[in-house]
């Protein structure tokens, strides 16, 4: 391991980053982008994470709304916010640590667990702006997941 965390994780993160930037720009629900780019092109930027982390995010993120053919759609959590909104930074790493601790908790795969999280209600939680959920402890976000309820 180099530097504060596990490359791997850095790797994840910056993934849940672009999914988040792509969902902006196409004013689309995370999980309709997770959809549309589909588990291998996912498992692709997920490998390839640190060659697509060195160019500009604007410009990879274009690469693949082309390649997905992901269109604009009509979900725009951020023209919504009433408050300070979080940068698609932040919530990359609300959803890495939620991917990660759900690969470790039902013991599967990084993309697997992915794949779960962003198809979870806790995933239209984490994208309401509004509220305070995705500032929340990363374990309540986690055991939100896990026990299906908000605490």
């Amino acid at each position: 391991m180099t530097g504060r965390e596990n490359p791997r994780d850095n790797d994840l993160f910056f993934t849940c980053s672009l999914i988040e930037y792509i969902a902006r720009k196409t004013k689309n629900h995370r999980s309709d982008v997770v959809n549309a780019l589909g588990f291998s092109c996912v498992e692709k930027i997920y490998e390839l994470a640190d060659v697509y982390h060195s160019d500009n995010i604007d410009r990879v993120s274009e690469d693949f709304i082309a390649e997905a053919g992901i269109q604009e759609g009509n979900f725009d959590n951020v023209a919504a916010g009433e408050y300070s909104i979080p940068s698609h930074w932040d919530i990359g790493k609300v959803y890495k640590r939620l991917i990660l601790g759900i690969a470790k908790e039902k013991n599967m795969g990084i993309i697997e667990a992915l794949m779960e999280g962003y198809h979870s209600f806790v995933s239209e939680l984490i994208d309401d702006y509004n509220s305070s959920f995705y500032y929340d402890n990363p374990q309540n976000i986690l055991n939100a997941y896990l026990y299906g309820e908000v605490e």
